[in-house]
């Protein structure tokens, strides 16, 4: 028999549970508070310049594939995919930079110029990366996590065991490499992961082989071209998607949600997947009796950063940067601790730049160039339009200085995103950008449960819950909790 399931956000997971739970035959409505679909993926228009809000690496194709391939498509059914060489510049200092090569020999000749012997060290290093992420990927990701029991298991122990999961990736890297720049290439993809590389799990290096060895990925338009090819295979599989729709409440009965109650209207449910905020669900769209976590439990989690962004259209062209740019001039470890451990505004930020336009030229008008520059920066922190303006200053003028290049007088299109909006547009705990950060503590069966422990028929996705913070992650959760719902009907019926 055929159930009403409400699937609430429509960003990567809820897209992905949606998707999955109407491939079972399942009645499915998607309800998303905002005007387009994407969630973090949105996109903004002004004036011939596309911005993708939020996600802009495509790392681990294989996720996207197999996710299409689990409903007999393909991601070339969709959209194009080109893969970037170099993969990103990394700038250490003025007019001092390394480009990261797509292809090993060329990466070993890099990394031998920067550390003798480290060629043999990035091959041992990222031999043991692909066990992780072989073992991650194929083991773990897709556990719902509900207890431990799930991984007492002497074949998995030994997996866990292989993946390091109880030592910290800076302590792991450093065994391979000694230089600092090095250091800083190998320990910069955590920044997707929410937390310090002392306080990740060595486990993680699983993201250098992602980065390093499958490589970095552009779609065709951009990573809302993501979004579109899911709401497509949505719309196939006969999911309704109602925007401009804010969840009000979940209307329970003994312990069973019975309706969703948004801001034009009530859906009837038989199993509610939220990939809204998590906190969001459980703090505001339940009442205290059906609450699985309280506010002292969700003050207690380690958050993932929160992030200033800059939407930028510059009317020449920039010749001293790629699609990707990080800029490690700074003092990583400084950086981090202003953000995990003495919550404050960055005193010597580091931040990135993305140029689509050096790789899609519909972004951006012709002889133009779309940049979005994002800084990370503590969840939680003040956020006011007179912070924002300083940073602006400082962020151009560094790029201006490292670059060489000036465009402070070429910006003819301009849009501040912080801490305030975070939550105003995704009801996001503390207005963080990637959701709960991957620490020993919050890994696994010790993050908050994909399924509600007060209403059996209320299950949860995202980047708050099981597997983690990410796109493909991200995806990964919206299957895991389909299958849940499946699982659960299952039950009901015997």
């Amino acid at each position: 028999m055929n159930k009403k399931v409400i699937v609430i956000g429509s960003g990567f997971a809820g897209l992905a549970a949606a998707i999955t739970t109407a491939d079972k035959g399942h009645d499915v409505t998607i309800l998303e508070k905002n005007t387009q679909p994407g969630g973090r993926a949105r996109t903004w228009e002004k004036d011939g310049f596309k911005f993708d809000m939020g996600p802009s690496w495509y790392w681990m194709p294989d996720v996207f594939e197999n996710f299409f391939n689990r409903f007999g498509k393909k991601v070339s059914d969709y959209y194009k995919l080109e893969r970037l060489d170099p993969s990103y510049r990394v700038y250490f200092g003025v007019d001092d930079y390394a480009d990261m090569p797509a292809g090993m020999e060329e990466l070993e000749k890099l990394f031998e110029q920067h550390e003798k012997g480290s060629a043999i060290s990035l091959r041992d290093f990222l031999e043991r990366a692909k066990v992780k992420y072989e073992v991650g990927m194929n083991e773990f990701v897709f556990k719902p996590s509900h207890s431990i029991k799930e991984y007492i298991d002497i074949r998995i122990a030994k997996e866990g065991y292989k993946i390091q999961l109880l030592a910290s990736l800076a302590k792991h890297a450093r065994k391979f490499f000694k230089n600092e720049r090095l250091l800083k290439i190998i320990e910069f993809p955590v920044l997707f992961l929410g937390a310090a590389p002392k306080d990740t799990p060595a486990m993680y290096s699983l993201m250098n082989y992602a980065d390093l060895a499958l490589g970095t990925w552009y779609p065709e338009n951009g990573m809302n071209s993501i979004i579109q090819a899911m709401v497509s295979l949505a719309l196939e599989k006969g999911v309704k998607i109602q925007l401009d729709s804010e969840v009000k409440s979940i209307v329970t009965v003994n312990g069973i949600s019975k309706e969703v109650v948004t801001s034009n209207g009530k859906f009837a449910a038989d199993a509610i997947i939220a990939s809204s905020d998590y906190e969001h669900t459980d703090q505001k769209l339940l009442e205290e009796a059906d609450r699985t976590y309280d506010k002292r439990y969700w003050n207690s989690r380690k958050m993932s950063p929160s992030s200033l962004l800059f939407y930028l259209g510059v009317n020449k062209r920039i010749q001293s940067i790629l699609h990707h740019n990080l800029f490690f001039h700074e003092n990583f470890d400084l950086h981090a601790k202003e953000i995990y451990e003495d919550p404050k505004w960055p005193s010597k930020p580091l931040f990135y730049v993305c140029a689509t336009s050096k790789t899609d030229p519909t972004t951006a008008p012709e002889g133009m160039e779309n940049l979005f520059f994002l800084m990370p920066l503590a969840p939680g922190i003040e956020d006011t339009d007179e912070i924002r303006e300083k940073y602006y200053e400082l962020l151009i003028n560094k790029f201006e200085k490292i670059t060489g290049e000036s465009i402070k007088h070429n910006i003819i299109v301009k849009r501040t995103y912080c801490v305030k909006d975070f939550e105003k547009d995704y009801n996001s705990f503390k207005g963080n950008a990637y959701g709960l950060s991957n620490t020993l503590m919050q890994t696994a069966f010790l993050k908050p449960k994909l399924r509600s422990k007060k209403v059996k028929n209320l299950f949860n996705a995202g980047q708050l819950t099981v597997p983690g913070p990410g796109v493909p992650p991200s995806l990964i959760s919206g299957q895991v909790a389909a299958n849940e719902v499946d699982k659960y009907f299952a039950s009901e019926t015997i």
